[in-house]
């Protein structure tokens, strides 16, 4: 976003006004994330990581893009590859 001369504070503001909305909603998912995080815990994934393979999992059918070669280690439903975009390498 910055990039393109956005802010990030433009996300928060269009979330609070409700333009945008996010169907993640922390509070339901604190207990799976806190089980994904103690999985983890020795590669170590972060508590953002540990949301966007929640995500994953929330929603079957998407594909992350990311920079973080851990999620080549990690595993969504406990056991299945996350489908990734990232550079080679």
């Amino acid at each position: 976003m910055q990039c393109n001369g956005g802010h990030p504070v433009t996300v928060l503001q269009l979330l609070d006004i409700g333009l945008v909305s996010m169907a993640f909603d922390l509070s339901a998912q604190v207990r799976s994330i806190r089980l994904l995080m103690g999985k983890y815990a020795d590669v170590p994934i972060s508590f953002a990581d540990a949301c966007l393979v929640r995500m994953t999992e929330i929603l079957d059918d998407s594909c992350l893009f990311t920079l973080d070669s851990d999620f080549k280690t990690y595993r969504k439903h406990g056991n299945r590859e996350i489908p990734t975009i990232m550079p080679a390498g």
